[in-house]
């Protein structure tokens, strides 16, 4: 399961090892045996897990999936 999260305490990008900062947003990956991964924004990107909407006449980023 996929879960778009905002950072309020310490959290680590699973991916690049970097502390995320008071109010910024990050990924959450459930894998198996509840194994949690924790992805930031950069990373995200790189692997793909970042879609491209159009929103009331927007562009946003989003992690939901695309259509």
């Amino acid at each position: 399961m996929r879960r778009g999260c905002i950072a309020i305490g310490k959290v680590e990008c699973s991916g690049c090892d970097r502390p995320l900062k008071h109010g910024e947003h990050y990924l959450v990956i459930n894998g198996e045996d509840n194994n949690k991964q924790r992805l930031c924004i950069d990373c995200c990107s790189r692997k793909g897990h970042i879609t491209k909407r159009k929103e009331k006449g927007k562009d946003i980023d989003t992690f939901l999936p695309g259509d």
